[in-house]
């Protein structure tokens, strides 16, 4: 079905991709995975044919798609055999009502009205979209976004599927209806998959192949087991040994507690507070605070208001009713009193170099240290990459010199929208330990995140959200399913539905 030999691609005086030769057939379910910036999402675009002939890339070498060269067949020929389902859902989201954008593959391939219907409903129900079917997909959380378009890929029913990270934002339910389409895509259609990944522990099982890139090259292939299996390999990239455990959900792994800080003043407080857009309100009575040197998670499935609460804690959206209090009762300055880091950090990369990117708001406040601010490439891993355009980089890479700029100003809260796109664990790790430190030095960071692993390791606090509003406060319990305690379930990884191994 694909053929790769000697591909190499080179952006501007950089090699992304070294003579890679991969063959992949007919049915297999291939997983690909290595650390941020290793060429995955490079790859992806290569076997899709959008590089050569939609991205600016030199490509040497050669790539077939069901006997079609990349290079000298059209687009619109490619994806009649191959789908591409992008990192970054927003950029491949168009239309007005989310039914609408899952017709559109199939309608313009000029099939007969009656199989677009069936197509469409199929893709819906795939994903669990039909009761968003009129939905406008702009105005959808992260997840649901991201299942659109993987709707809108799946409904053209290509012979091959590429996915670059499909689970990066998605629930524990929308993660196995992903998995469980995948699979019958696989078994009853014959499709062929290759699914990019750093949250290793579902797709793993379903995958009959596992290729492992570093440095733009293929160190490994070979079945999931044999590859996780070996010490040495776990070690380096941060990888666990398969489990046959299956996923629990956040009910049964937080304890109910009151938090109770006498005599301290809250640094920003949510007292009643609905939210939402064009009126309409997407957290309703919320009430919560939070403190200096505060880690707070926020959880919940997909659409349940989590990114809404945060852009209303960082000011950047009004309250409908009800009042968020900063410390003093004045309106937090940005940056310095609260910074957020969006779930696309597209949104907020506007300069010429990472350096710059992380320099710019410190310059701007007359608060520039260069001691910091090499502190913080050094942290994120972005010193190699410093002169480079942040737009030019991985996903992971830009999500980290965001990241990286969040910091730069040392603000008083730090809220981080989803940080783990693109990002394998090693990567992660380091830059949470970086901003835990900071956070013992009193930063506080509400961390918004579907990934278990993550929210146990780093949350002293967890809020559960369904439907807007706040369902559950607690913390981690000491002991779950007759395990002695949270540790060994993240041992066993049963509780990680978003893991990095």
């Amino acid at each position: 079905m694909i053929k790769a030999r000697n591909l190499c691609v080179t952006l501007g005086n950089t090699k992304i991709l070294e003579n890679i030769n991969l063959e992949v057939g007919k049915g297999e379910f291939v997983l690909i995975t290595g650390p941020s910036g290793c060429g995955k999402s490079t790859l992806a675009l290569a076997l899709s044919g959008l590089i050569p002939q939609s991205k600016p890339a030199e490509l040497t070498g050669s790539v077939e798609i069901c006997g079609l060269d990349t290079q000298t067949h059209s687009i619109r020929e490619i994806v009649q055999h191959a789908g591409l389902v992008l990192q970054n859902p927003s950029s491949q989201l168009f239309h007005l009502k989310v039914e609408d954008e899952i017709r559109f593959g199939p309608f313009n391939l000029g099939l007969e009205p009656d199989e677009v219907t069936r197509r469409t409903e199929w893709a819906l129900k795939a994903t669990g979209l039909e009761t968003l079917r009129d939905k406008n997909p702009s105005l959808l959380s992260g997840g649901q976004k991201q299942c659109v378009a993987i709707a809108s890929i799946l409904a053209m029913k290509p012979k091959v599927l590429i996915l670059d990270e499909p689970t990066a934002s998605l629930d524990v339910p929308s993660t196995r209806y992903v998995l469980d389409t995948l699979k019958v895509l696989r078994s009853q259609y014959g499709v062929t998959i290759i699914l990019i990944e750093h949250r290793l522990a579902e797709v793993a099982k379903l995958a009959s192949r596992m290729i492992l890139m570093d440095k733009g090259k293929i160190i490994m292939d070979g079945t999931p087991d044999s590859i996780l299996s070996d010490e040495k390999i776990r070690n380096r990239y941060g990888f666990r040994r398969m489990t046959n455990e299956t996923m629990v959900t956040w009910e049964s792994l937080i304890k109910k507690s009151m938090l109770t800080k006498e005599g301290v003043k809250p640094l920003l407080s949510f007292e009643n507070v609905c939210a939402g857009y064009n009126r309409r309100s997407v957290i309703r009575d919320i009430n919560l605070s939070l403190y200096p040197g505060d880690f707070v998670a926020v959880v919940g499935n997909n659409g349940a208001g989590k990114s809404t609460l945060g852009l209303t804690a960082a000011g950047l959206l009004k309250p409908i009713s009800g009042i968020v209090l900063f410390q003093d009762g004045s309106k937090p300055r940005p940056g310095l009193d609260v910074a957020m880091l969006f779930q696309n950090p597209v949104d907020q990369l506007f300069t010429d170099s990472v350096s710059d990117e992380l320099a710019f708001a410190p310059q701007n406040y007359d608060r520039f240290s260069q001691e910091l601010h090499e502190e913080i490439l050094r942290e994120t891993g972005l010193e190699p990459l410093r002169d480079h355009r942040p737009l030019m980089l991985s996903v992971g890479q830009e999500q980290r010199t965001a990241m990286g700029a969040c910091i730069g100003l040392r603000p008083r809260l730090l809220i981080l929208d989803e940080p783990t796109l693109g990002q394998d664990w090693w990567h992660l790790q380091k830059l949470m330990d970086f901003l835990k430190r900071l956070n013992q030095q009193g930063m506080a960071i509400l961390l918004i995140s579907h990934d278990y692993k993550l929210v146990h390791h780093y949350a002293q606090r967890v809020y559960l959200m369904k439907n807007g509003q706040i369902l559950l406060t607690g913390h981690f319990m000491k002991s779950s399913k007759g395990y002695s305690n949270t540790n060994e379930i993240m041992n066993k990884g049963i509780t990680n539905e978003t893991s990095y191994s």
